[in-house]
C-alpha cells in the first residue's frame, strides 16, 4: 500500500481570513461542501476571534450550524482563548486549534501579549476540551522567521512546540508564516522537533511568499512528517505579517503527492473545481500552478 499523507485543508479560515472584504457565509458553506466532496477529510472551517480585529471570520458560528455532514470529515475552528472556545463547543465542531509563536516580538503584535502569557490562556481551553472530549490542535508561527525579528531560534521553536503538547495538543503543526524558508533550514527545524516530540505529531505549515513550500514540504517528507497543512487556490497570508502570501496550494501539492506515489484520497480536479469557485467569487485567477494547467486542458480538450 502507498504511505497516507493527511492535508489539512485551511483555506476557509487560513486563506480567507486575509482577503480585503468578508466573503458571505453561504459562500464558505459551499466552499467547505466543495471540499469535502473532493476528498479533504480535515478542514479548517472559521475561527472564533474578534470580529473586530478579524472581521472576515465573523459567522463561523452560522456557518457551523449549516454545513453539511460527511462520513469522516473533521470540521475544525480555531479559538484564541477561554471566551472563543466556550462558544465553539456549544456548536457541532470535532476540533479545536490554538496558535502560539515562536517570536517573542511577533506574539506581542499579533496576540498583545508574550509567548508565556498566550500559553497560559491555553490553560482553560484545553480544559474545557478535555471535558468534552475535542481534540486540540496546537500552530507555532514564525518557525523559520519573523516579520519583525529575522531570524527565530530553532530551540524556541521546539521549546514553544513541547510546551503546547504538554498542555494536550494532540498534533503541532509548524508554520513558515513569512514564507522565508529554504528546505535544508525547514528539515533541520522538523528534525530538531522531533527529537523531543514523536514524528506523527507534528505537520507542517509553508507559505509559499519566495516560491519554496512544495520543495520544503519534500524536505519534511524525506524527514516522515505525513500531515501537511494547503490552502485552496493558494488562498491566504496572515494580518499581521506584512507580505506574507498564501499557504501552499492545496491542488498543487496533492499533484506533486500524487506523482510520488503517495495516497491523500483527495480528487485533484475536484478540489481545482472548488478553488475556482472561491477564486471567481474573490474576482481574480487561482493562485495553483496545477489548476491553471487543468484549466488550460480542459479548453484544449473542449476545442477538439
Amino acid at each position: 500500500m502507498a504511505e497516507h499523507v493527511t492535508i489539512v485543508e485551511v483555506g476557509p479560515r487560513d486563506g480567507l481570513q486575509n482577503e480585503p472584504t468578508a466573503v458571505p457565509v453561504e459562500v464558505r458553506i459551499e466552499l467547505v461542501r466543495q471540499l469535502a466532496q473532493a476528498g479533504l477529510r480535515s478542514i479548517e472551517v472559521g475561527s472564533f476571534v474578534s470580529p473586530r480585529r478579524i472581521p472576515q471570520m465573523a459567522g463561523t458560528a452560522e456557518l457551523l450550524r449549516s454545513l453539511p455532514r460527511f462520513d469522516e470529515v473533521i470540521y475544525g475552528v480555531l479559538v484564541p482563548n477561554e471566551q472563543g472556545a466556550l462558544e465553539a463547543v456549544e456548536l457541532p465542531i470535532q476540533e479545536l486549534a490554538v496558535f502560539a509563536s515562536a517570536s517573542e516580538t511577533f506574539s506581542q503584535r499579533n496576540i498583545n501579549c508574550s509567548i508565556d502569557e498566550s500559553l497560559d490562556r491555553f490553560l482553560p481551553v484545553m480544559e474545557l476540551a478535555q471535558a468534552r472530549s475535542i481534540p486540540v490542535r496546537g500552530y507555532v508561527s514564525c518557525v523559520l522567521g519573523c516579520p519583525y525579528e529575522g531570524k527565530v531560534s530553532v530551540r524556541s521553536v521546539v521549546d514553544v512546540s513541547r510546551r503546547l503538547s504538554a498542555l494536550g495538543c494532540r498534533e503541532i503543526s509548524l508554520g513558515d508564516t513569512i514564507g522565508i524558508g529554504t528546505p535544508r533550514e525547514a528539515s533541520a527545524m522538523v528534525r530538531a522537533a522531533a527529537a523531543e516530540l514523536p514524528i506523527d505529531s507534528l505537520a507542517v505549515h509553508f507559505h509559499d511568499t519566495r516560491g519554496q513550500a512544495l520543495a520544503n514540504i519534500l524536505a519534511c517528507l524525506d524527514d516522515g512528517v505525513r500531515t501537511i497543512d494547503s490552502s485552496v487556490a493558494g488562498l491566504g497570508g496572515c494580518p499581521y505579517a506584512p507580505g506574507a502570501s498564501g499557504n501552499v496550494a492545496t491542488e498543487d501539492l496533492v499533484y506533486m503527492l500524487d506523482g510520488l506515489g503517495m495516497e491523500t484520497g483527495i480528487d485533484v480536479s475536484a478540489v481545482a473545481a472548488a478553488g475556482d469557485f472561491i477564486s471567481r467569487h474573490l474576482g481574480r485567477a487561482t493562485a495553483s500552478k496545477v489548476a491553471r494547467a487543468l484549466a488550460v486542458s480542459a479548453k484544449q480538450h473542449s476545442a477538439l
